[in-house]
C-alpha cells in the first residue's frame, strides 16, 4: 500500500505582517539612505548627536502622549503647558518671575535646578490631572477640553511671564540641557531612559495591561472590575509629568523660558505617535513605536533643513505624513478584521 503526502505549501514572506511590524522602521530607514544619497554629510556624528538631542524634547512629551491615545483619547494642549512649565521652573530657579534679556546666570538668589525640576513636573501632572477630572467627571470629550486647556495654558504662561522671557540659569541647570556624558547628550539619555521606563511599565505591569484594555475596549474593561475612570486621569497626569520634565530640559538647553515655547508641538507630537503605529482608536501601540516616530520625524525636519528646504514646506510633509499614517494604520485594522 502507497501513500502520497501533498509537498508542504510553500509560503512566501508574509508582507503584510512585516508592513504592519516594521513599516515605520523601514520607512525611517529609507529615510536616512536619501538623505544621505543627497548630503553625505548627514550622517556625520555631529548631526546624528544634533537630531537626537532635537527629537528628545518632542520623544519625552511623546511618551505620555501613547499612554493617552492608547486609551482612545488626546491632548492638545501640550505645547501650551510645556511653556507654562518652563515659565514656572524659570521663576522657581531664579527666585522671581523678574524678565532679563541677559543670558548670564543670575546672582544666585533662586532656589536652584532641583526645585524648578520638581515645581515643573508637579505643575505638569497636576495639570494634567485636572484635565482628566473634567473628561471623566463632566464627560467632556478629551479634544474639547485639551483644546481649551491649550489656550488656558498659554493664557497663563503670558500672565506669569508678562509676555517676556526668563533667562540666564545657573550652570548645574544648564547641564540638563546642554551637558554630555561621553559623546552623549544628556537630554538624549533623559529621554532614553524614560523611554525604558515606560517599555516596562506598558508591557509587564497590570497597570499597563490594564491601559490596553481601556483603550481596546473601555466599557468590558469596566465591566471586569477595572476602574476606567481612574486609569484614563492617571494617562493624562503621565502626559503632564513628561510635559513638565521636557519642559525643564528645553529651558535648560536653550537657557530660557518664553511664552512662545513649544507652539505647535502637539502636531509633531501627536504625529510621531500615530507614525509610530499606535492607533489613535486605542489599544494598539507600544512605547518602541513612539521612539522610531519620533526619530523618523526628527530625520525628516533635519533631512529637509539641510537640503535648505522652508519649514512652511517641512509643516506641510509632516502634516501629509500624519495623514497618510492614519490612513494607514485604518488600512490594517480592516485587513486585520478581514
Amino acid at each position: 500500500m502507497t501513500t502520497t503526502t501533498e509537498p508542504a505549501e510553500k509560503k512566501g514572506p508574509n508582507t503584510f505582517g512585516i508592513l504592519k511590524r516594521f513599516g515605520p522602521l523601514l520607512f525611517l530607514l529609507a529615510l536616512v539612505v536619501v538623505f544621505t544619497a543627497l548630503k553625505p554629510s548627514f550622517i556625520d556624528p555631529i548631526n546624528v548627536f544634533n537630531i537626537m538631542r532635537q527629537i528628545s524634547i518632542t520623544g519625552l512629551i511623546a511618551l505620555g502622549m501613547t499612554f493617552v491615545i492608547l486609551t482612545a483619547g488626546i491632548d492638545l494642549s501640550v505645547g501650551s503647558l510645556l511653556a507654562f512649565c518652563g515659565m514656572v521652573a524659570a521663576v522657581v530657579a531664579k527666585g522671581g518671575t523678574a524678565n532679563s534679556m541677559s543670558l548670564s546666570a543670575g546672582g544666585g538668589q533662586g532656589f536652584g535646578w532641583f526645585a524648578a525640576l520638581l515645581a515643573a513636573v508637579i505643575v505638569g501632572s497636576l495639570a494634567g490631572g485636572v484635565q482628566g477630572l473634567a473628561i471623566t467627571r463632566l464627560k467632556v470629550p478629551p479634544f474639547v477640553v485639551t483644546l481649551g486647556g491649550l489656550t488656558i495654558f498659554r493664557g497663563l504662561t503670558l500672565t506669569l511671564s508678562n509676555g517676556g522671557p526668563i533667562s540666564g540659569f545657573d550652570a548645574s541647570m544648564r547641564w540638563f540641557g546642554t551637558g554630555l556624558v561621553g559623546p552623549v547628550p544628556v537630554p538624549v539619555i533623559i529621554f532614553a531612559v524614560a523611554a525604558l521606563l515606560c517599555h516596562l511599565v506598558l508591557r509587564y505591569t497590570r497597570y499597563g495591561r490594564a491601559v490596553y484594555a481601556v483603550g481596546g475596549n473601555a466599557e468590558a474593561a469596566r465591566l471586569s472590575g477595572l476602574r476606567v475612570d481612574r486609569i484614563l486621569i492617571s494617562v493624562y497626569v503621565i502626559v503632564g509629568f513628561f510635559a513638565g520634565l521636557a519642559a525643564f530640559v528645553l529651558s535648560a538647553r536653550l537657557n530660557s523660558s518664553e511664552a512662545v515655547a513649544g507652539i505647535g508641538y502637539e502636531l509633531t507630537v501627536i504625529s510621531a505617535v500615530v507614525i509610530g503605529g499606535t492607533s489613535l482608536f486605542g489599544g494598539i501601540g507600544s512605547v518602541g513605536g513612539t521612539v522610531v516616530g519620533a526619530a523618523l520625524i526628527g530625520v525628516l525636519q533635519n533631512g529637509l533643513q539641510f537640503n535648505n528646504v522652508s519649514s512652511y514646506t517641512q509643516s506641510i510633509v509632516i502634516g501629509l505624513i500624519l495623514i497618510v499614517a492614519v490612513a494607514f494604520d485604518r488600512w490594517l485594522k480592516s485587513r486585520s478584521r478581514s
